[in-house]
């Protein structure tokens, strides 16, 4: 997990995320739709992905009307959109799993190759990465005032939570999979709003590569990042302090 929240941390202190991710409330209606045509229920209420879609989605300040206009596509004409799984290899044999929404799978299937085989990767077939990534629930909690997470945190490990990181304004919790319904459900029993809640792709082990070898994958990742057809990636590439440092200079 360390390398992924590692990059993830170096991200949101150069304020990298969003500038790279404008079209991040794009993404954000696409779940949402997506939720909608699968439970088939567009009350948040009655709908679990959806709730959680819809926090994501006010968890990250997107309009109560773009929210609606989600909901309301998800009604009319959300079989457009159809998940898409791709698993490769960036360079150096770094594991890298990319989670689409698409209208178009033959339009996404290449612009996710082209990009993979321009920074020296490679897709692989369904299945290959079973064995590096573990499905965990990921849970990021903004602390208020008043918040004691020491009082707070027996009651997170009742609920499933296996890890627990603190950070300057932020706790990030992790689950296993088969908790991820528990601990939401406990979050809101202690009425507990977290800014997102996620289901990632935890590597088991981690892959170190030279400072100039992991440059090369993270453009690759971020390049990805940067598709409208991407929703999320994840990868196995360890941040190394020399490469933190090298990513703080530039």
């Amino acid at each position: 997990m360390s390398g992924h929240s590692k990059w993830s941390k170096i991200k949101r202190k150069k304020g990298a995320l969003d500038a790279k991710r404008s079209n991040i409330f794009s993404r954000l209606a696409k779940e949402i739709t997506v939720a909608v045509k699968e439970g088939g229920i567009s009350d948040p209420a009655m709908n679990a992905r959806l709730r959680i879609a819809v926090m994501n989605a006010k968890g990250q300040n997107m309009p109560k009307d773009n929210i609606d206009r989600a909901i309301s596509k998800g009604e009319k004409d959300g079989n457009d959109l159809s998940e898409i799984f791709l698993e490769g290899y960036g360079a150096g044999r770094v594991a890298v799993f990319v989670e689409c929404l698409s209208d178009n799978n033959n339009r996404t299937v290449a612009d996710i190759r082209h990009i993979f085989t321009k920074r020296g990767g490679t897709l692989a077939t369904k299945g290959s990465l079973n064995f590096i990534f573990d499905r965990k629930g990921v849970f990021s909690i903004p602390v208020k005032e008043g918040m004691t997470i020491e009082d707070l945190e027996l009651e997170f490990i009742e609920a499933g939570a296996e890890d627990i990181e603190i950070e300057e304004d932020m706790v990030i919790v992790t689950t296993a999979l088969e908790d991820f319904g528990n601990f939401n459900k406990k979050l809101e029993e202690l009425g507990i709003e977290p800014q997102k809640t996620e289901l990632q792709r935890i590597p088991r082990v981690d892959k170190r590569l030279a400072v100039a070898d992991a440059k090369i994958v993270l453009r690759m990742i971020e390049e990805l990042e940067e598709n409208e057809d991407v929703q999320n990636v994840f990868h196995n590439l360890e941040m190394t302090e020399e490469l933190e440092q090298a990513l703080e200079e530039e």
